[in-house]
């Protein structure tokens, strides 16, 4: 049995519990959201040293002992009944008690438990473990001295972009704000001092001739090239995504890279990321980050790279 953990319209989820339901697999799709109002979860722990977990969704009761995967796709937090009056009392120690019932469970966790994930999220984090596997990495400065930021701007001859050390939304004056890669501009430089107030990563810009996504699932390697030079929306993020003017055809790494991607998935204690890299003119491919949940739908569209099932299948494995 296969436990899905997402939440409603998650298509890259629907994708492969359709696969998995083709393949005979059974499959159990639940948001924890639902979880008091309308759902419910147990552990029992009994005199002789025995555990028994269960998860009624409403539909259907779950004994969570007797799954082979769970996939931690995108599931939200739960959420109190409307009646309830301490509602972020009530939603933490519902928030507790569902992530250590989901972390106790002995069978394949895909990416990795929400603890795992939450690790290996952190860029900094990423950047060293990247290091230690001897990947290349962009000259990188993560401070909040003003000071060091300037030195490190005139030592690239202002050619440096910045980036978030690990959130890209940020809500401000009411809205929700993107943050992306972008490159230090001359005004940016001149509101230095305002670095004191949050850490920042600060990178040399190096030159792409493609960017990479790597995904990796399981041992196995999908990697494609994005056309990012191609538009000025792209240039220095590829996540400002221009559909009509980015092409995304598939890539070939080098051995040494690709094993290197599966390493660094490993190291991080994942069965699966999404790695983002450079490749330069002179042709180096330098490693920018890891997403451990990333997405793999658009890469597999544009591609035909066959992530979804490699999913499905590392899913059926039930392999750890």
């Amino acid at each position: 049995m296969i436990l899905v953990l997402t939440s409603e319209g998650d298509d890259h989820a629907e994708q492969v519990v359709d696969l998995l339901t083709t393949a005979g697999a059974d499959v159990v799709v639940f948001d924890p959201a639902r979880y008091p109002t309308r759902a419910t979860l147990e552990i029992g722990h009994s005199g002789d040293g025995s555990t028994r977990r269960v998860l009624d969704t409403g539909e259907r009761r779950v004994a969570l002992d007797e799954l082979t995967s769970l996939w931690y796709r995108r599931p939200l937090n739960p959420v109190a009944h409307s009646r309830v009056t301490a509602r972020d009392y009530v939603e933490e120690e519902c928030r507790v008690m569902a992530e250590s019932l989901w972390d106790s469970l002995d069978c394949l966790t895909l990416p990795a438990s929400k603890a795992v994930l939450d690790r290996a999220g952190r860029k900094p984090y990423q950047l060293e473990q990247a290091r230690l596997l001897g990947f290349d990495l962009p000259a990188t400065l993560i401070t909040t001295d003003p000071e060091s930021f300037l030195d490190f701007y005139d030592r690239h001859e202002g050619r440096v972009i910045t980036k978030p050390v690990h959130g890209n939304r940020l809500k401000a004056d009411g809205e929700w704000l993107g943050r992306f890669a972008a490159p230090v501009s001359p005004m940016d430089v001149a509101h230095a001092d305002a670095l004191r107030f949050c850490p920042v990563i600060v990178q040399a810009y190096v030159p792409k001739r493609v960017e990479v996504r790597v995904t990796v699932v399981g041992r196995e390697v999908f990697a494609a090239e994005i056309h990012s030079q191609v538009s000025n929306h792209t240039r220095y993020d590829w996540r400002h995504y221009d559909p009509g003017a980015t092409p995304i055809r598939a890539h070939e790494l080098p051995a040494e890279i690709s094993a290197r991607c599966v390493a660094l998935v490993e190291r991080l204690g994942l069965a699966y990321g999404a790695i983002d890299l450079i490749l330069t003119p002179e042709g180096h491919h330098v490693f920018l980050e890891i997403n451990p949940n990333g997405q793999f739908h658009w890469i597999e569209a544009a591609t035909g790279l066959p992530i979804g099932v490699a999913i499905r299948d590392l899913l059926m494995s039930g392999v750890k």
